[in-house]
């Protein structure tokens, strides 16, 4: 069986909170100010990073991996209570957003007490022992050795349950709204299923799984586009035309259901933390924010990461305090703009709920151009992908000129 979207999901939009490097105190109650700004900017849903104390066996750096859970059912100390976070969420619930929690079921940190309690529920190496995680994207990859995590082995009957019930304890205690499940393909497909089933039976829930896999969408509501994702980036930096989006969604019909839901985006913690600042994956400000045009506009349930709105120019550390330099939050009436027009616009809504899509052929490989349509609404859209004015022509045969990497809309 699929599981129902919920209608508040239909025209929603993802904001990440990185809580330690939010604010400079890094705590909840330093955070919760800031709530009325992101309900006034559009927000639709806050997705927290994990918020659980952090693993000290093997901890990297000072302060540790948010993936590295040493008690699920508790609130990193660091960052506040308890009754801190259920604050928040009360608040959050106020101003009309919803709140994700993010889940690590695949691996916990080494000072876990079930690693003493029940090794049974640990992967081991050929000796017996539990070890260090290691992952590789495909079978051929390098492996990678997370060596602050062990992994978690769901042949074991009993993970299952005790695992759903950590999760149970956040919807009951805290009034979330579902969760973000980190790397959810490398956890088994029915685990995840039996226990969705069993946390609807408190409320009706959204699942994001941080994963690409078609078939999780028989558990899961939402799945990430790392695919525009990797175009976006291609756009920006003169390596792809409107050929390459074209091809994006050729595939992404292909594999997707109508209404799968896939969170599409610029930036997120990993990409920001590992890969590159927006600054260096988009090359300025301009770029940057014609890709963001279309990572809110195109097919798909917008995410920013916060922070975005400030525009971030350098990599923020995962492992030790870095805090967010908030400058003059020179995006934020840019992200109001756009947010709110997928809040409210019919042909903007999510799977199958929202209009027909449809690139427009304009005569020029570097314009961007498309249209969504539902009923007598529309949205059209036109993003130069590039640093050089361009010239295109409308459907209805009128010429327009775009400046460099300027962008361009119109809703009906």
């Amino acid at each position: 069986m699929k599981f129902s979207h919920l209608p508040w999901s239909r025209n929603a939009s993802v904001y990440a909170i990185n809580v330690r490097q939010y604010t400079p105190q890094g705590t909840l109650r330093a955070l919760e100010p800031h709530l009325p700004r992101l309900a006034k900017m559009g927000v639709g849903v806050l997705w927290f990073l994990p918020i659980q104390p952090i693993g000290r066996q093997q901890r990297k750096g000072r302060l540790g991996s948010y993936y590295s859970i040493r008690d699920y059912t508790a609130v990193n100390p660091e960052f506040g209570t308890l009754a801190d976070f259920q604050r928040v969420v009360r608040r959050a619930h106020e101003l009309g957003m919803k709140v994700l929690l993010d889940w690590v079921a695949n691996h916990t940190a080494w000072d876990h007490p079930w690693v003493h309690a029940h090794p049974d529920w640990y992967q081991k190496d050929a000796q017996g022992r539990i070890h260090a995680y290691t992952f590789r994207a495909t079978p051929t990859s390098e492996p990678e050795y997370w060596s602050d995590v062990v992994g978690l082995d769901y042949a074991a009957p009993a993970l299952w349950s005790t695992m759903t019930q950590a999760m149970e304890f956040w919807v009951r205690e805290a009034d979330i709204d579902g969760f973000r499940c980190d790397v959810a393909a490398l956890v088994p497909l029915e685990f995840w299923k039996q226990a969705r089933t069993q946390l609807q039976q408190h409320k009706p829930l959204f699942m994001l799984a941080e994963a690409h896999e078609p078939h999780l969408h028989a558990a899961f509501d939402m799945t990430y586009d790392w695919d525009l994702y990797d175009q976006l980036k291609a756009l920006a930096q003169g390596r792809a035309d409107v050929g390459a989006l074209r091809a994006w969604w050729e595939r992404r019909c292909a594999l997707y259901q109508a209404d799968d839901y896939r969170m599409i985006y610029t930036a997120n913690h990993d990409s920001n933390s590992w890969h590159g600042s927006c600054a260096e994956l988009y090359g300025g400000l301009g770029p940057f924010k014609a890709m963001a045009t279309l990572a809110a506009l195109l097919p798909g349930m917008p995410l920013v990461y916060g922070g975005q709105e400030a525009f971030f120019e350098k990599r923020l550390q995962f492992f030790e305090k870095d805090p967010i330099d908030w400058k003059d939050r020179s995006l934020e009436d840019f992200y109001q703009s756009v947010l709110h027009l997928h809040r409210s616009h019919p042909a903007l809504a999510h799977g199958a709920a929202g209009g027909e899509f449809a690139f427009q052929d304009v005569g020029n490989p570097r314009v961007v151009a498309f249209s969504r349509r539902k009923g007598r609404r529309q949205v059209d859209v036109a993003v130069n992908a590039s640093a050089q004015t361009q010239v295109w022509h409308s459907p209805a045969g009128q010429t327009h000129r775009l400046p460099p990497w300027g962008c361009w809309w119109q809703a009906v």
